[in-house]
C-alpha cells in the first residue's frame, strides 16, 4: 500500500460513523489477503492454459488443446452459481467469516491437488476427467467468494467511504493475478520453456497449499461484521435467505447480473484470455505474454483505489458508465494496436484496456453491495454475481477463440468484449445513484 493511500485509510479510521471503523485496517488486510489467495489459486489454470491444455488432453493440434483447456475453464464457472446459492444463503443465516473461511480452505485444497495430477500421456482420459473434477470443487467454493467479502468489507466500511474500501477487494484480486501471472513468468524465464511445459506448471498450483492456510489463518481471527452481528443479536436473520431474495429482490438482482456482465467478460478476458491470445495468436513468445499481462494487471490493481475513491466523490454511475463506453468504443483498436507485434504496442494496449476496468471496478463493488438489505445481502450477491459470471465471464476464453476459428478474424473477440460493455451500460443507465446513503438494514 503506497503511502497516500495508507494515509487516506489512516483518515478513514478516525470516522466516527461506524463503531467499526477502529478495527477496519485489521479486516481491510485480512479479508484482502485472503481473497488474495482465493483468486491466485482459481486464476492459475487462466494463466497457464496453454500449457494445461498440452498436458491434460491428447495430443494433436495446440489450438484444438487450448480450446479444450478453455472448455474446462468454464466447466468451472458452471458450478458457481450452485456454490452461490449454498455459501450465499449459508453466508446470511450463520455469518459472513465462517463461510469465508469455509471457501478458502476448499480452493486452496482443490488447487493444491490440480499439482499433483498425472497426466494424459501417464493415465490417459483419467487425467482428464480428475482435472475436470478439481476445476469443478474450485468453482463451487468461488461462488461463494466475491459475494462474501464484498458483502464483509461494505458492512464494516463508513458510508462516505464505502467505495474506497470496498474496492480494494478488486485491487487484491488483480494483484492475486499479477503474482500468479509473475510467477509464471519468472519460472518460464528461469527454467526455460521446455521445463516449464514438462514439470515447471505443477509449482504455481502447489503453492496453493500454504497461501491457504494463511489466508485461513487469518480469516478465522476476525469478528463477523457488525451489520449481521447486531441483525442476529436482535433474531432478525431470515430462516430462507435464499427465497426471501428471490420473492423480493428481483430488481436488484436484475441490477446485479447487469453490472457484473462487463466485470466478468472484462475480468477473464485481460486475465484468462489475453496470455494464450498474445502467443498462439499473435506469436508473441509466451515469456513476452506473460510479461504484457504481468504489467497490465498490475497497473489494474494500482488504479482501482483512486477508481473507488473518484466513486465516493462523484457517484457509482459516471465511473461505471465510462467503464463501459471505454470498451465499447476502443476495445476493437485496442486488440489491433496488440497485433502490431512490439511489446510496447501490446503493453500500451493492455493499459488502455486495463484503465476501462479500472474505472468500473472502483466503482462497482459497493454499489451491488448497495443494493441488498443485510437480511439477503450476501445471498443476494451471490446469486446475481455467479449467474452473471458463469453466463458471461466462464465462456470468455473459449468463446473468444470459436470466435476466430470460425470467423477467421484475430479481432473478433472484441466483438463480445464490445457487446458485454453495451448490456452493463444500459444497466447502469436505468439503475439509480446509492453512493453516500447507508446501507439497507
Amino acid at each position: 500500500m503506497n503511502h497516500s493511500s495508507q494515509q487516506s485509510l489512516d483518515s478513514s479510521l478516525e470516522t466516527s460513523e461506524n463503531r467499526a471503523v477502529p478495527k477496519l485496517r485489521k479486516v481491510l488486510l485480512a479479508t484482502g489477503i485472503g481473497h488474495f489467495v482465493e483468486w491466485f489459486d482459481f486464476g492459475l489454470y487462466g494463466t497457464l492454459a496453454a500449457i494445461i491444455g498440452l498436458q491434460f488432453f491428447q495430443a494433436g493440434e495446440p489450438s484444438v488443446a487450448l480450446l479444450s483447456s478453455f472448455a474446462v475453464f468454464g466447466a468451472g464457472f458452471i458450478m458457481r452459481p450452485l456454490g452461490g446459492l449454498y455459501f450465499g444463503s449459508l453466508g446470511d443465516r450463520i455469518g459472513r467469516k465462517k463461510v469465508l473461511a469455509t471457501v478458502i480452505m476448499l480452493t486452496s485444497g482443490a488447487t493444491f491437488l490440480m499439482g499433483l495430477l498425472p497426466t494424459y500421456s501417464q493415465v490417459g482420459i483419467t487425467a482428464t476427467v480428475l482435472l475436470v473434477l478439481t476445476r469443478l470443487v474450485q468453482g463451487f467454493a468461488a461462488g461463494g467468494e466475491s459475494s462474501g467479502a464484498t458483502t464483509f468489507l461494505a458492512e464494516y466500511a463508513p458510508t462516505e467511504r464505502r467505495g474506497y474500501f470496498t474496492c480494494w477487494i478488486d485491487n487484491f484480486g488483480f494483484m492475486a493475478f499479477v503474482a500468479g501471472s509473475g510467477l509464471v513468468f519468472l519460472l518460464t524465464a528461469s527454467l526455460g520453456e521446455a521445463a516449464m511445459t514438462d514439470w515447471g506448471w505443477r509449482i504455481p498450483f502447489l503453492i496453493a497449499g500454504p497461501l491457504g492456510w494463511v489466508g485461513l489463518y487469518l480469516r478465522t481471527h476476525l469478528e463477523d461484521s457488525p451489520e449481521f452481528l447486531e441483525m442476529a443479536k436482535s433474531g432478525k436473520t431470515a430462516s430462507s435467505p435464499l427465497r426471501m431474495a428471490l420473492t423480493t429482490a428481483w430488481s436488484a438482482l436484475f441490477f446485479c447480473v447487469g453490472f457484473v456482465v462487463i466485470k466478468a467478460v472484462g475480468h477473464w478476458t485481460l486475465q484468462t484470455f489475453m496470455p494464450s491470445y498474445l502467443s498462439t495468436e499473435l506469436h508473441y513468445s509466451k515469456l513476452d505474454s506473460y510479461a504484457i499481462t504481468t504489467i497490465g494487471l498490475f497497473a489494474i490493481a494500482v488504479m482501482v483505489p483512486f477508481m473507488g475513491y473518484l466513486s465516493d466523490k462523484f457517484g457509482r454511475k459516471p465511473l461505471m458508465l465510462a467503464g463501459c463506453a471505454g470498451f465499447i468504443l476502443f476495445t476493437w483498436p485496442a486488440m489491433m494496436l496488440m497485433a502490431r507485434g512490439d511489446m510496447l504496442s501490446a503493453v500500451m494496449a493492455m493499459l488502455l484496456l486495463g484503465a476501462f476496468i479500472a474505472a468500473f471496478d472502483g466503482a462497482c463493488t459497493a454499489a451491488m453491495a448497495e443494493l441488498f438489505p443485510t437480511r439477503i445481502r450476501y445471498g443476494g450477491i451471490s446469486i446475481a454475481y455467479n449467474v452473471a459470471v458463469a453466463f458471461f465471464g466462464g465462456i470468455t476464453p473459449w468463446f473468444s477463440a470459436y470466435l476466430m476459428t470460425a470467423t477467421g478474424n484475430p479481432f473478433s473477440p472484441a466483438w463480445y468484449v464490445m457487446g458485454a460493455a453495451l448490456i452493463t451500460f444500459i444497466t447502469v443507465l436505468r439503475a439509480k445513484e446509492t453512493a453516500g446513503q447507508p446501507l439497507q438494514r
